[in-house]
């Protein structure tokens, strides 16, 4: 890290320690105030709840408050560096949700319960399924593969809340929406394109299983680990790699990527080269996600021929970045009392931010965005009926659109799969949220 910027981080983080705080949402300046506020006013609600369990949606914050899990054993581009050291993570997510989605949130990191010295899977399930009754949705962060996935999968079963692993299904959702409409622009179908994963663990698992379920046929593509190819007969994958294991001569990255349409990268830096991409099929689409290293550089990439190129820093174009997921999808969620989160609610999330980068930018939109993104502006990136381009892909997060477009989405698709215990009405949903957003 620029030594800079480490100082610039330090001071940031230490005047006042940390990033969050406790806010009042009531007055509690009068005795009267007082007496409401707790006892023995306080008694009502309480007695109203334990009459009719249903209307702790109603007198308590609980609708509105997510928890941020995590053990810290997989932290983005930091390891497993434990819970303590992973706080400032949790935090940092919590701020994006009150910034971009008003949806209160609260870091809760879990001392290194481990077993062999792995996460314990059934302490973890154990401890979070007993946070059910003070929340309306779990985000579980930066928990080490393989054990996140039935840490997940065992939630979602216990829980009568959305459970999500961001990790996962955000990197899915959002790196889908671009691909959707980079393949828009390359002429290339879904269905046919060779795609090649360099990673293997949660993300990679999670989104290549991802785009399979949208039509990407999953002989096409060839996952790398650190090993090389992930091929058939290859004796030492586990059983979420599996599914990925095909009859190919494959047995490196660079053998991989020869002829392929699609990379996604969800490992390590600098680990592809131009002449590995010079190798791919015409109109390749790079989508180079590590940080704060990408697999390539941008430039490097589009000078050995590259299509597209996306990665998850918000410095360089088509930053295909988390925060464009989980703020509107926890936020159409908790708005319909979702009692999970499903395919349909991922997918609708991924079609709104693709149609959303489709569509004309208005005037108002357009000088906030000049303002958080001047040299974009500048180079006309925002310019056109139809905004859509190399660089554009799909939408900025500071977009003000992105959190309404997808929570009315995920909002629309929970209604339709019948996993949303009230309604709202859909006609300017929208334009509701971004007033509860904007202030």
């Amino acid at each position: 890290m620029d030594p800079k910027l480490r100082e610039d981080a330090l001071r940031y983080h230490k005047s006042p320690p940390g990033k969050i705080a406790l806010k009042p949402t009531k007055p509690v300046k009068t005795q009267v105030d007082l007496s409401l506020a707790y006892t023995p006013g306080v008694a009502a609600p309480c007695l109203e709840i334990k009459d009719k369990p249903d209307t702790v949606w109603d007198y308590t914050a609980r609708g509105n408050m997510v928890a941020v899990v995590s053990d810290g054993t997989a932290v983005l581009g930091l390891g497993d560096i434990g819970p303590e050291a992973g706080l400032p993570v949790m935090e940092g997510k919590a701020v994006l949700f009150k910034r971009f989605a008003d949806v209160d949130s609260f870091p809760i990191v879990l001392s290194h319960v481990k077993k062999d010295g792995q996460p314990d899977v059934d302490k973890i399930v154990q401890v979070v399924q007993a946070l059910e009754p003070t929340f309306g949705g779990i985000n579980l962060e930066d928990i080490k593969a393989p054990q996140c996935f039935e840490i997940e999968s065992q939630l979602k079963k216990l829980m009568g809340i959305p459970v999500f692993h961001d990790d996962q299904h955000g990197t899915a959702i959002i790196t889908l929406a671009g691909l959707f409409n980079a393949l828009e622009m390359s002429g290339k179908k879904l269905e046919k394109v060779k795609v090649v994963f360099n990673g293997a663990g949660a993300a990679a698992l999670a989104t290549a299983n991802y785009y399979v379920s949208a039509g990407v046929k999953r002989g096409n593509i060839t996952m790398c680990d650190s090993k090389g190819a992930i091929y058939k007969g290859r004796g030492d994958i586990n059983k979420y790699k599996e599914p990925f294991a095909k009859e190919t001569n494959a047995r490196t990255l660079v053998d991989a990527m020869k002829g392929a349409d699609i990379f996604v990268g969800l490992s390590i830096g600098n680990i592809v080269t131009k002449d590995m991409v010079k190798s791919m099929a015409d109109k390749a689409i790079v989508i180079a996600m590590a940080n704060p290293d990408p697999e390539i550089l941008p430039k490097d990439a589009l000078d050995a021929g590259a299509f597209i190129v996306a990665t998850g820093r918000s410095d360089f174009p088509n930053q295909a970045n988390n925060v464009l997921g989980f703020p509107g999808i926890f936020r159409g969620a908790l708005d319909v009392r979702a009692s999970q989160i499903t395919e349909g609610m991922k997918r609708g999330a991924s079609r709104a931010l693709a149609e959303l980068a489709k569509e004309k930018i208005p005037e108002d939109i357009k000088k906030l965005l000049a303002e958080a993104y001047p040299q974009d502006y500048k180079n006309g990136v925002f310019e056109g009926e139809n905004p859509l381009k190399r660089t554009y892909i799909i939408p900025k997060p500071l977009d003000p659109r992105v959190v309404p477009r997808v929570a009315r989405y995920v909002a629309e698709a929970a209604m339709k799969e019948g996993v949303a215990r009230v309604k709202v009405d859909l006609q300017g949903y929208e334009e509701r949220v971004r007033a509860r957003i904007c202030g």
